[in-house]
Order: structure tokens, then C-alpha cells, then sequence
């Protein structure tokens, strides 16, 4: 469901929008989203301040979008954080110069959010309802919609204002399409045969323990409601019953299909020759047989074989003035010439299919279960209110939540932030069971999967620990072994180059090593005839001068070493595909300049704001 907004959400501040609506949402019954309490703010931008609180909120959504990945928490928050300065400075900036977003553009955006749709239709009840569980008034939820876009707006004309001229475009192409000619020797990445000694073991393990880590695991206890749980519970009688199936008939009805042939009259010589062979023909299906005038008549060489058949048709296959000929006719008449985009038809209707409806009783069993799904998932939002309120009233138990709901507590084993089974399978609950807020052992925020909601807790945790020498001795002689191997391989690689760049022959170097020169002329970019590692190297290599070429290094996957020397760069031209994609990189190039351009007008902002730290971030 929140992926769902992320997705209908425009714009670089989608993010700032997100903060806005999924977060609160995310964790319904939470109050004061934005107060702090009496807890000491972190920061300050201007007259607002920022607490503990609205940091994880906003590292939650960070963590969230990067679930299932392994990541560094602190660089995460630190992100989080100068992300959450950098908006609010935006925001008061827009605030003071008076920009607005009228009321009716704000509801429209909200409309337009599929959180507050059912069957893709705004729903007002929920709108209210979710508000409601908030505690937040319509009002304020508008305004700060209307805050979000209106740093959207700001930003697009900030973005939206830069251009690409035609010599920059030239620039471009001229640059991607270089060629480049230069010859390459390979170092073959050297073999270790001898065992690392005692001394470089212990040295490499102590200076490396970080790669022997065992992983961090939790153990969690969690209650949950699934819509399969709460629609085994759903009562009804067959009244219920007969009338769902009355609001859905139309689902298990089949509508009267007909079968046609037409002749078609193609507009090759001019409307009014098409129109007066279509009337022709039609004077002479009155006494000949239609399919075989459909044969020598008929332009559609695919149907003209078959008598001009289109077999089975549903409204709407065709065009509307072909649909509503169609659905006039009686069985075996054959309408008046009927124009579309093709030409002119004359259709007849060789046979009718009538429609169906499935009687309740061959549906009853379908019935019985989207029944009840259908007043499960109506249940599961209400009591998912419940479970958020209850759970955050009491951050320290889940016996409060699972006896006000009425079901257990269940327990999942140990699990790793990249790996888990049962409930720990999902990507969203191991993120969420890693958290600051439940490794400080308060219960979870609520964690929305496909058909189920779920509130967590930690049962226990056990840290990442360093394995023992003995454990890893192995592996680490390989290691030691292996960078022996490349320092081995990259001071040959540096004394070739070194030879190269003072004049000695590429050839006689290689012949001396053992090793063979290759030759390559005319490189593009985006060749793929060499590993992907050479190219870039070559590509990023500066130009070389009329009597010096230039030297560089590939480092390649395997360990290996290319010492590369260019001698020759072409500057590229505009190719006749290329003038078919100008439009499109005119456009990504001045895309590239606004987003420069905005970046610095958001840096200056955060200069002359009023910014200060207070305390350092947990």
C-alpha cells in the first residue's frame, strides 16, 4: 500500500510528500508526529526544532526503501538527518517569499493517492477514517500536502528553467562518440604456492577481525492479523449472501456476442469512390450471397478468403462507429456502409451467441469466499487501528494487544538482518526487527505485508562477535596468499608502465616479461569487446600529446593487470541515429543542468538559514 504512494507520487520532493503522509500513516495512534515533548531538540532551522524522534522517523524511511540490503546504519542517518534539515530550510524559504498551492490543487493531489482509494475511486470514509485514527483534522493534514507541493513547485521552476544550446549538444555527441587507438600488455595475476606464516596470520586476522564477524541475529516475539485468520471468523446468512451476489452480477455474466463478416472498401481513390462501391455492393447482397461478394469485393485481403468472416465479437473491439453498427443489427442483416479510419464497411451478423449469467448456486462457493475476504479486509483496517493504539500505549508487552484483540502471541527463531524464516522471511519485518526502537526493546511500529498486519517485539539479541583465529585460520591464508599474489602482479604492472612512460619500447618490454602486446583501433565508449574495465580505463584516460602518449593501469576482476598506452583520440560526430535521439539527450542534458543548478541554489538557502546543531544524533 505504501509502495503504492512512493509510486503515484511527482517529483524530487516525493520524499518530502512521503514523510508526510506514509510515515503518519505507517504508524497509526502515534500522536504528535511533529512534538517533541520534553525531550531536548537534536537541532534547529530558524524557529523549528527538530527532536531524537523525527530523526528515526525519517531514518525508518530511509531503512525502509533499502530493506533486503546491507547498508551502513550511521551513513543512513546521517543522510536522514541532512535530508531533514535541507527540507525544512527549503520549506521556510517558500513560506517567507509567499509561494501558494490553492486548497483545490492540495485535494486533488490527495485524491489522486491510491492510500484513500477503493476500487480506484477516492474513498471519503477512509480519507476520515485514517485521519481520524491520526487525530488529525482535515485541515492541518491539507496544509501540509499544500507545504510539500508547494517545494515541488519551486524546485520544477528552479529545474524546469535550465536549457542545453546547441554547441553543448555538439559537445556531447562529440564526446561519446570518440575513438580511441592504443596497444595493451596483460600481467597475469601471479601464483603463491607457500603457506603464509604464523606472524602473517596473526597480523592480517588482527588487522582485519571486521571480516570475521558473525552476523548480528534477534530473536522476536510478534502478534498479527491476516485476512485469512479474520475472514475464518466472518458470519453470514444466505440473505448476505444472494445480495453480494446482486452487487456483483455483472462479474458472472456473460454478455450476448455476435458473430460477423463484413466487406471492406478501402479510401485508395478518394472517401466518395469508396463510398459508392460500398452502396454497390450493398444493392447486391439483396439477391447474391454475401460471402462470395466479400471474395472479389472486399479490400481486407486477410477475411476476403474466408468470406469476409471476423469471427466472435465483443463491444469495443472495434471503433465506436463499427461497435454501434454492429449491436443494431438483426440476425443475418447487413448494415448501410459504415465509415472508420480504414474506409467504408458493409457488416452482417451471421450468428448470435446470447449472453449467460451464472446462477447463485454454480457460484455459491466463490461467493462464500470473496465474502468473506471482502468484510475481512473492511475488519482488518479497523482492528489494525486497534493494534496500533493498543501496541503504542503499551511499548513494553504485546499481552495487552494479543488479549484486546484476541489472538496469541507467536515467536520466530533467530534470524540475521539478509536472512530469516517463517514470519522473518519478509524483508520489511527483518528491517523493522533491527530498528533503534526495537533493539531498545519497545514494540514495533506496525509492519504491512500482502494480506497481514504485524506488531513486533525483541526477545533476544545476540551482537556480532569476532570468530576465533582458529575458526578462520584457513581463509585467512588464502587471503594473505592472494594479496601477496596482486602486490606481486602490480609492481610488475607499475615497472612496465614506468618503462613506457620513459620512452622504452612496448614490444621489448613485453617480450622481456614473457607476456604479448595487443592492439586495438577505432574504441568506442560503449564497446563491448574488451572487458568492461579496460574500456573505462582507456575512456578515462587524458588525451595524449603529439610526442608522448599516456600510460595508465586497468585493474581487472581476476587480479590481473592491463598497462594500457593511447595513443591516438578521435573526436566524435553526430550520426544520423544520433540526430533522432537529439531531442532526448537536449533534454536529459538540461534535466542534468537544473538538478546542478538546484543543488546550489539549496546549498546557498542552507547557508544563510539559521541552522544549528544542538546534540549529537543517537
Amino acid at each position: 500500500m505504501l509502495l503504492k504512494i512512493r509510486e503515484k507520487s511527482q517529483g524530487i520532493f516525493a520524499w518530502v510528500i512521503l514523510i508526510l503522509i506514509c510515515v503518519p500513516f505507517a504508524l497509526w495512534g502515534i500522536q504528535n508526529y511533529l512534538g517533541g515533548g520534553k525531550e531536548a531538540p537534536i537541532a534547529t532551522v530558524g524557529d523549528k526544532e527538530f527532536y531524537q524522534q523525527d530523526l528515526n522517523r525519517a531514518y525508518a524511511q530511509y531503512a525502509q526503501n533499502l530493506a533486503g540490503r546491507d547498508f551502513d546504519e550511521q551513513i543512513v542517518k546521517q543522510q536522514a538527518f541532512e535530508k531533514l534539515i535541507s527540507d525544512e530550510v527549503l520549506l521556510q524559504y517558500v513560506v517567507d517569499e509567499g509561494l501558494v498551492v490553492a486548497d483545490d490543487t492540495a485535494r486533488a493531489f490527495i485524491k489522486s493517492l491510491e492510500y484513500f482509494q477503493t476500487d480506484g475511486e477516492f474513498d471519503k470514509q477512509k480519507y476520515k477514517s485514517l485521519l481520524a485514527a491520526q487525530r488529525m483534522p482535515t485541515s492541518e493534514f491539507v496544509n501540509r500536502i499544500r507545504k510539500a507541493l508547494i517545494m515541488d513547485q519551486f524546485q520544477k521552476a528552479v529545474t524546469q528553467s535550465s536549457f542545453a544550446t546547441q554547441a553543448e549538444i555538439d559537445n556531447f555527441f562529440a564526446i561519446q562518440n570518440q575513438k580511441r587507438d592504443f596497444d595493451y600488455i596483460t600481467v597475469p595475476l601471479k601464483t603463491i604456492s607457500e603457506s603464509a606464516t604464523e606472524e602473517e596470520i596473526q597480523s592480517y586476522y588482527q588487522q582485519n577481525q571486521g571480516n570475521y564477524q558473525t552476523e548480528e541475529q534477534i530473536k522476536i516475539e510478534y502478534v498479527e492479523l491476516s485476512l485469512d485468520g479474520l475472514a475464518k471468523d466472518v458470519d453470514f446468512d444466505d440473505q448476505q449472501l444472494m445480495d453480494f451476489y446482486e452487487e456483483r452480477k455483472d462479474l458472472y455474466t456473460t454478455k450476448e456476442r455476435r458473430k460477423i463478416s463484413h466487406m471492406l472498401f478501402l479510401a485508395k481513390d478518394g472517401e466518395e469512390e469508396a463510398l459508392k462501391r460500398a452502396e454497390s455492393a450493398k444493392l447486391r447482397v439483396s439477391s447474391e450471397d454475401f460471402a462470395k461478394l466479400a471474395q472479389t469485393l472486399s479490400d481486407d485481403g486477410l477475411t476476403a478468403k474466408n468470406g469476409g468472416d471476423l469471427g466472435l465479437f465483443n463491444a469495443g473491439d472495434m471503433e465506436p462507429a463499427f461497435d454501434e453498427a454492429v449491436m443494431k443489427l438483426q440476425l443475418g442483416e447487413v448494415s448501410e456502409p459504415v465509415k472508420s479510419s480504414f474506409g467504408y464497411h458493409l457488416i452482417k451478423v451471421t450468428e448470435l451467441v446470447p449472453g449467460d449469467v451464472k446462477p447463485f448456486e454454480s457460484v455459491k462457493a466463490e461467493l462464500t469466499s470473496n465474502y468473506k475476504r471482502a468484510q475481512a479486509e473492511n475488519k482488518l483496517v479497523e482492528m489494525g487501528e486497534m493494534l496500533a493504539e493498543v501496541s503504542y500505549e503499551n511499548p513494553d508487552s504485546l499481552l495487552p494487544v494479543a488479549d484486546a484483540l484476541g489472538v496469541e502471541v507467536k515467536q520466530n527463531g533467530y534470524f540475521t538482518k539478509l536472512t530469516g524464516e517463517g514470519v522473518a522471511e519478509q524483508d520489511s519485518v527483518r528491517g523493522m526487527a533491527f530498528s533503534e526502537d526495537v533493539l531498545k526493546g519497545n514494540n514495533s511500529d506496525l509492519i504491512e505485508l500482502s494480506d497481514r498486519i504485524v506488531v513486533l517485539r525483541m526477545l533476544d539479541y545476540k551482537p556480532a562477535a569476532t570468530k576465533p583465529l582458529e575458526e578462520v585460520k584457513t581463509e585467512i591464508n588464502l587471503a594473505v596468499q592472494s594479496n601477496k599474489a596482486k602486490a606481486q602482479t602490480k609492481q610488475l604492472a607499475e615497472t612496465i608502465k614506468e618503462a613506457l612512460k620513459n620512452g622504452d619500447d612496448i614490444n621489448a618490454l613485453a617480450e622481456q616479461n614473457q607476456l604479448t602486446v595487443e592492439s586495438k583501433t577505432g574504441l568506442t565508449r560503449n564497446s563491448r569487446e574488451l572487458p568492461w574495465m579496460i574500456n573505462q580505463a582507456v575512456f578515462k584516460a587524458a588525451k595524449p600529446t603529439a610526442d608522448k602518449p599516456t600510460i595508465v593501469i586497468a585493474d581487472k576482476l581476476d587480479g590481473s593487470q592491463a598497462i594500457v598506452k593511447l595513443t591516438k583520440v578521435e573526436m566524435g560526430a553526430m550520426s544520423e541515429s544520433d540526430k533522432q535521439k537529439q531531442s532526448l539527450a537536449e533534454m536529459n542534458i538540461s534535466r542534468a543542468f537544473g538538478q546542478s543548478l538546484f543543488a546550489a541554489v539549496l546549498s546557498g538557502l542552507k547557508e544563510k538559514a539559521e541552522v544549528s546543531v544542538l546534540a549529537q544524533q543517537q
